[in-house]
């Protein structure tokens, strides 16, 4: 099967947008594209219409393909807990919990089956798998049981592309250590360098371009300049250096960045709003009272839930609901709004019963059977009749108690589906098990706006596309920003050969 494989000199070197933006580029012309990255270690999941989880960045590089995201396209998906243990996704399902040392142990070689039974599906369906690796390639110390970048490469025969960022400095280091550390076949599969996040005047950089051809043997088919992200890194750690966008933006929503905060590509289609600023709070962090609040989802919604206990974020939330402030909960920040959580297996960690934040009279217990699955409803709330689409991730079993005094507010189904989401009759509290919610254009727009009547704003229309609409300009955008300054053609040629 043809093959091009991306691989990075380190971590958020590039490998992701470049194999979006060759995804799109590729589809374009002609060929029929699939991506693949074989171990992925991500919070951000997608679930695919067969009720499989992969990693988001495969679902989204599926999308810049025109294709439909599978399985296949992300046979291990590794989520991890924090304690030191991940949750193992293997071909789209829950597979087990395990910790590092004994991973490898447990799942390395099942784990390269996964991946060559993918592979070999893929293959027989598609002209061009695009493969996407982790990290750098080069770790001495864990090259034995790579699972994602040169064994990928080599079982493949891939043409592979390895990408530097530069703005982090020594990059020309960074790929002469890189080459120096693979295996003579496994550099002799490398038939390009891509230079990234380039900052300056190309013909500066050229005497080191020339220096760096000569010294490997191997093209700069690509000097890639800085451009703000057009979709977001899989880490996490990423939300701590994003720059606020849309500063003087008509209403603030701050988010809740939770220590395991999973699925914060829910928001970006509130990012793509001008009138909107989205705000990262961390638990150290002051809330204020912006215009709304979101409490995201989590990989451990009860550790998530003790840490803003102890922090004083969960009084913070409570005062400023109190106080009239609008709340919307996603996933395990809609758990976290209840009256109580129980973990009797201790699948979470440690077993038990825990105090939610009382703000919905909702009761959750984690179970062992994993809900995945995507769901299309209709909305009751904020505007009847809104066709919406999403997808479900959660291993938490939640049902809505009857109100306990005359003093609590009364709740209402979010949509035909009371388990799916509900919210309380003056609208200021919303929680939904529905991730993607805001991918619809309409829904989000008219949640958008009773924010902005509060603030006596004139409402924004609501026949708008949904999202996906958006995303495809923006994979339009990014393949002409990226071809631009990238010459395939002596990874096409090898293609062809």
């Amino acid at each position: 099967m043809k093959a091009i494989m991306v691989v990075g000199t380190t971590s958020h070197a590039g490998k992701s947008m470049l194999t979006t933006a060759l995804c799109r580029m590729l589809s374009r012309k002609g060929w029929r594209v699939a991506p693949f990255k074989g171990q992925n270690m991500a919070l951000n999941a997608y679930v695919t219409p067969s009720g499989g989880e992969i990693g988001h960045a495969q679902a989204v590089q599926a999308w810049a393909a025109g294709i439909v995201p599978r399985v296949e396209m992300n046979p291990i998906l590794l989520k991890p807990q924090g304690d030191m243990t991940s949750q193992v996704i293997l071909k789209g399902r829950v597979a087990g919990r395990v910790g590092a040392k004994d991973y490898y142990e447990q799942f390395f070689d099942t784990g390269w089956q996964a991946i060559e039974e993918s592979l070999q599906r893929l293959g027989e369906e598609f002209d061009l798998i695009v493969c996407e690796g982790a990290g750098s390639p080069a770790e001495v110390n864990l090259k034995h049981r790579d699972l994602t970048n040169m064994r990928v490469a080599r079982h493949l025969n891939a043409s592979t592309i390895l990408v530097v960022d530069i703005d982090r400095g020594g990059a020309f280091a960074h790929v002469v250590g890189t080459l120096e550390l693979l295996e003579p076949e496994e550099r002799a599969l490398i038939h390009g360098i891509v230079i990234n996040k380039f900052r300056g005047h190309r013909e500066l950089l050229q005497p080191g371009i020339e220096w760096l051809e000569q010294r490997t043997g191997i093209p700069v088919i690509g000097v890639i300049p800085w451009f703000e992200e057009v979709f977001p890194a899989e880490d996490s750690l990423s939300l701590l250096e994003r720059p606020s966008r849309n500063s003087n933006a008509d209403l603030t929503i701050s988010v809740i960045r939770l220590p395991r905060i999973s699925n914060f590509t829910d928001f970006d289609p509130l990012e793509s709003e001008s009138s909107v600023q989205v705000k990262y709070v961390t638990l150290k962090e002051s809330l204020g009272y912006p215009d709304a609040v979101i409490l995201p989802g989590s990989k451990t919604t009860i550790a998530d839930l003790v840490a803003m206990q102890r922090t004083g974020m969960a009084e913070e939330l409570q005062n400023y609901v109190a106080a009239g402030g609008t709340i919307l909960g996603i996933c395990g920040g809609f758990q976290m709004m209840g009256k109580l959580l129980a973990d009797p297996e201790g699948l979470e960690g440690q077993e038990g019963r825990y105090r939610g934040l009382g703000l919905v009279p909702l009761k959750t217990v984690i179970t062992g059977q994993k809900v995945a699955r995507q769901r299309q409803v209709t909305s009751h709330f904020p505007q009847p009749g809104l066709p919406v689409s999403g997808y479900e991730i959660h291993q938490g079993r939640s049902h809505l108690a009857e109100p306990e005094s005359e003093n609590e507010p009364v709740f209402k189904s979010m949509f035909e589906d009371q388990n799916l989401g509900v919210v309380d009759t003056t609208q200021s509290i919303w929680g939904t098990y529905l991730h993607g919610i805001f991918d619809n254009g309409a829904w989000r727009r008219a949640w958008l706006n009773r924010l902005r009547q509060q603030r006596g704003l004139k409402s924004l229309p609501t026949g708008i596309p949904n999202y996906r609409e958006q995303r495809e300009a923006m994979f339009d955008a990014l393949a002409g920003a990226v071809g631009e300054h990238l010459d395939l053609n002596p990874i096409l040629q090898r293609l062809n050969s």
